[in-house]
């Protein structure tokens, strides 16, 4: 019990550890305004190369005037500056005009092959005197295979180096976006004089209807569609606990946060995706808000989800010795949640790295699944339970919860199934405009399970069909089951049947000490 208890304890300093570090890791909220602040060029093959960012643009609408962005979709470089070194200027003549040339392409996902020397069987980037006399490039530059359905896309922007200036300052201009598509921004350089170059300043991409990605747009209206339902579904259940308030159980206060709550983070989401439209950038303020409303909703929902299964209110009146440990799982899958929100959200949108979510995402999906395995375990015992004392208005109640859940977990692993599929397939290919429907998803389940408990565990004026009672018999006259002889050890045999089922999921999940708690009932 004391190792189990140390363990516990290990996994939640990590956990806060792995907050902490993950919050500290955030440099500013990300935005379609896309800032570079003194970030060094990389070596790729031989050229210097730094990705300025990546989005779904879709194309201007056509009556878009010029004078406004109002149905304008572009891509703007405002206060782009590239700085580069000391030693890179001592090797250069100060009579010369132009000493070294720093190329911005812009191009969609599918012309990525355009870029390089790749179309023509070579590794190269850069054009070399070699290549030129082959593919008629400049030397010195980036080789670029011009589209012949788009001409002069991929979009090429130099900007050079004069005499023995450190610094360049790139010239204000906008790209427009005249074609549907994942847009990306590359700064490139061929001169290997200029190693050692770093860039800062902000480029700023805006789609017609305003500054959200084009994955994130349709989110807005989704859930701003969630506030009205969320809030559709707590009139209804406050006009029933309101009617019924006399004959409430400690459950239902127990539902009425999980629906405050839902109310609270699909609002905050709403307003927080709208001011990103409206201004391009997203506060910390409003978004860390929203992250938290997520992550502390997620685990209430878990947490209901949990001690529904456990018969609470219905099977035994409290939790008992086990109420710690729920707490504490509680505890640790906020934790993890929270920290996974934070990099998803308040990090650069495009800059999420996959090894940073893989890290995130692995104990969030781990705890899942010990949530999954605590509450069907529970449901087997609170199931049995309810068949050996012949509660069958209960049992039936329960059958149908069972059923919900079962069918909502074969949807969910059917959709992660899909989720793995559409991640994993070809970025050029890629639906990014139905992107959106990942996370809908899972705000769709989780408020239909919550509908479904609603429903089956709706005020009302006999609460005695799911409301805990004393195994007398009272519970039995409900069902109309006449008591009898044998009937009088039905407790001992209630007792024997739970000892032998709920063993082997106990010693799974560390639960071992609650049989004791079943006996005290």
């Amino acid at each position: 019990m004391q190792q189990r208890r140390r363990f516990s304890e290990k996994w939640l300093l990590g956990f806060c550890l792995g907050f902490v570090l993950a919050f500290n890791s955030i440099i500013h909220a990300g935005a379609s305004i896309h800032e570079y602040r003194n970030e060094p060029f990389t070596t790729q093959s031989d050229a210097f190369f730094f990705h300025g960012g990546s989005e779904g643009l879709y194309a201007s609408q056509p009556k878009s005037k010029d004078k406004t962005n109002k149905g304008k979709s572009f891509i703007r470089f405002d206060s782009v500056t590239f700085v580069r070194t000391k030693e890179s200027t001592n090797n250069v003549n100060e009579m010369q005009q132009n000493t070294g040339l720093v190329e911005a392409i812009i191009l969609e996902i599918k012309d990525s092959k355009k870029i390089g020397a790749s179309f023509n069987k070579h590794d190269a980037i850069c054009c070399t005197p070699i290549l030129s006399k082959d593919l008629s490039c400049k030397v010195g530059e980036v080789i670029i295979q011009n589209n012949p359905d788009n001409p002069g896309w991929p979009k090429r922007i130099k900007t050079f180096f004069e005499g023995k200036n450190e610094v360049v300052n790139m010239p204000p201009l906008s790209v427009d976006i005249n074609s549907t598509g994942m847009y990306y921004l590359y700064f490139m350089i061929c001169d290997p004089q200029l190693k050692g170059t770093i860039i800062k300043g902000r480029t700023i991409w805006r789609n017609p209807e305003g500054y959200l990605p084009g994955k994130m747009a349709p989110l807005m209206t989704f859930f701003g569609f969630m506030s009205l339902a969320y809030l559709v579904l707590g009139l209804v259940w406050f006009l029933r606990f309101v009617k019924f308030w006399k004959d409430v159980i400690q459950l239902h206060y127990h539902i009425s946060a999980v629906i405050a709550l839902g109310m609270c983070e699909v609002a905050l989401w709403y307003f927080e995706y709208a001011n990103f439209n409206s201004t391009g950038s997203r506060p910390v303020g409003v978004t860390l808000w929203a992250v938290s409303f997520t992550a502390v909703k997620k685990t209430v929902s878990r947490l209901l989800l949990l001690v529904v299964s456990m018969g609470y209110g219905v099977v035994r009146p409290t939790l008992g010795g086990i109420t710690s440990k729920v707490l504490l799982l509680g505890l640790i899958y906020f934790v993890a949640s929270e920290a996974l929100g934070l990099v998803e959200h308040l990090g650069n949108i495009n800059d999420f790295s996959d090894k940073t979510k893989l890290i995130l995402v692995l104990p969030v999906t781990f705890l899942d699944a010990c949530f999954i395995l605590w509450i069907f375990s529970s449901l087997s015992i609170t199931l049995e339970k309810l068949q050996m004392r012949r509660s069958m208005a209960k049992l039936e109640l329960y059958r149908k919860f069972t059923n919900s859940l079962a069918v909502s977990v074969v949807l969910s692993i059917a959709w992660i199934g899909y989720e793995l599929y559409f991640n994993a397939s070809d970025p050029s290919s890629e639906p990014w405009e139905i992107a959106w429907i990942i996370p809908a998803f899972w705000n769709l389940l989780s408020f239909a399970l919550l509908i479904v408990i609603c429903i089956l565990w709706a005020p009302t004026r006999n609460p005695t069909r799911y409301a805990y009672s004393e195994e007398t018999g009272a519970d039995f006259d409900e069902e109309g089951v006449s008591l009898t002889s044998s009937v009088a050890n039905m407790p001992d045999m209630v007792e024997r049947k739970e000892r032998t089922a709920s063993t082997a999921a106990d010693h799974v999940l560390g639960l071992g000490d609650d049989l004791e708690e079943d006996k005290q009932e």
